[in-house]
């Protein structure tokens, strides 16, 4: 089991380690982030815009959680990931694998199994950092966009305030002791923290999304930059 950044994060360990945090990720994440999950997920949805008769693509949905607002809207969410662990989950939550607009589709980041140009708008919420090559991730993400079709990254970042910075990278060091209460599997949140330490700021992470080859790239702080908001767009719509 891997449990440090710095390894390769290749998809079967990555994928093993969201499988045993399944069952209490959704109550985890809301303990670790106190709340403001809730707050990071209503900022995609506003960000995606997802619209009546669009397919949206939810890339590492886990359970789906963020999946079901973009259904809400009246489009159709495919909510992938490779965590089978999770996505039995978040089936088992939404009372089937296919309900309300939401469908849990088992694939690889790096190998995403739908066509070209099938979907209006693409989205990954704190995993594009879990992914073996983040850019080749953002590719593929591209090639499944349609033209003019839109990307929306949600990650963990860099604060910009610099005493805010010191003291948010002292509380993820304090992580791995809050989630040995509450988590029967800290290992996998002791990598998850030393992920978001190891990701790079927002400027080198709109310059990775940019080198995938989406266009109009930008982004905004959420909760002071704890979290960024990149987004972006395919040519040729």
């Amino acid at each position: 089991m891997m449990t440090r950044a710095d390894l390769t994060k290749q998809p079967s360990d990555v994928a093993a380690m969201f499988d045993g945090v399944a069952a209490r990720y959704d109550l985890v994440n809301d303990l670790l982030s106190l709340g403001q999950d809730r707050a990071w997920r209503k900022a995609v949805a506003r960000a995606v815009r997802a619209q009546p008769g669009e397919r949206v693509l939810d890339l590492a949905a886990g359970t789906g959680t963020s999946s079901a607002s973009f259904a809400a809207t009246g489009a159709t969410c495919v909510a992938c990931d490779f965590s089978l662990g999770m996505l039995t989950q978040g089936a088992r939550q939404r009372g089937g694998a296919d309900v309300d607009g939401v469908r849990f589709v088992a694939g690889d980041a790096l190998a995403l199994p739908f066509a070209d140009a099938s979907f209006d708008a693409v989205t990954i919420s704190f995993g594009l950092r879990n992914v073996h090559d983040p850019v080749a991730g953002l590719e593929e993400l591209l090639r499944v966009t349609r033209p003019g079709g839109r990307l929306v990254v949600a990650e963990f970042s860099s604060p910009a305030w610099t005493p805010f910075r010191a003291t948010y990278d002292a509380y993820l060091r304090y992580v791995p002791k809050v989630i040995s209460r509450v988590s029967s599997n800290p290992d996998s949140y002791v990598y998850l923290a030393e992920s978001i330490r190891a990701w790079p700021a927002q400027a080198e992470f709109a310059d990775m999304v940019k080198r995938a080859g989406w266009e109009g790239v930008r982004w905004r702080n959420l909760t002071g930059g704890i979290v960024a908001l990149h987004r972006g767009f395919r040519a040729g719509g």
